[in-house]
């Protein structure tokens, strides 16, 4: 799986610009926040390290035989019954160096979120998103008009997350075009092209539900957090 670079410093004065120019019409408030990933993923490392070593198990269970003469010749001779304790000496023994030997190679982050599964990696990267809009903006903002936007870069995807203002003003589906336009830059490898695209269409809808008024007043930073 590819990965997405990281932001530049004018990557951060672009989202910045577009969410100034986005809230300028709107009284919403728009946040942006990048990180690197939305979890480490170590459950699912020790998963599949688990499984190779069940697989090791398994495998023996197909042929024990053989297994059993290939033993027997390192001790009493091809026509001598193996120990059983050496039989499953050698099994533990290979068990183990199997789980170790894929829990090291499963340290390579790229690797491991290549064998997660991408319903997986959506949760985690929801779940992630809305912990930080709880963090970062939910209620806020007097009239409940804060929204988040977050992009996960190893996962490579992105979420929206409206405070309780916007998500009864204006339907989830409404959000798709500023999706598609995060995403369809971010794969090209322009993550903060992506990002000010997404606040243009964000700014956009939310000028129609909440237009600027002469009361507005900026509650939450405008800047893009990269964390």
């Amino acid at each position: 799986m590819a990965r997405t670079p990281r932001l530049t410093p004018d990557d951060h004065a672009r989202v910045l610009a577009a969410v100034e120019a986005a809230e300028h019409g709107t009284d919403g408030e728009i946040v942006t926040i990048v990180t690197e990933r939305s979890d480490s993923y170590h459950d699912a490392a020790l998963q599949v390290a688990i499984l190779a070593m069940l697989l090791v198990v398994a495998l023996a269970a197909v042929d024990p035989l053989r297994i059993e003469l290939w033993l027997s010749g390192f001790t009493q001779g091809w026509d001598a019954a193996p120990d059983p304790r050496l039989l499953l000496g050698a099994l533990l023994v290979v068990e183990t160096l199997v789980f170790l030997l894929v829990r090291l190679a499963l340290s390579y982050m790229p690797l491991r979120l290549a064998l997660v599964p991408k319903a997986t990696r959506r949760r985690r990267v929801r779940r992630r998103a809305i912990q930080y809009f709880k963090v970062g903006a939910e209620r806020r903002t007097e009239a409940r008009v804060g929204i988040l936007l977050y992009l996960s870069r190893d996962e490579r995807m992105a979420e929206i997350v409206a405070d309780e203002g916007i998500h009864r003003a204006v339907p989830a589906e409404r959000w798709g075009d500023a999706m598609a336009a995060l995403v369809h830059e971010t794969r090209d490898g322009r993550p903060g092209a992506g990002m000010a695209a997404a606040v243009e269409r964000i700014g956009a809808i939310l000028s129609e539900s909440f237009p600027k008024t002469e009361t507005d007043r900026n509650e939450l930073p405008d800047r893009l957090i990269e964390l």
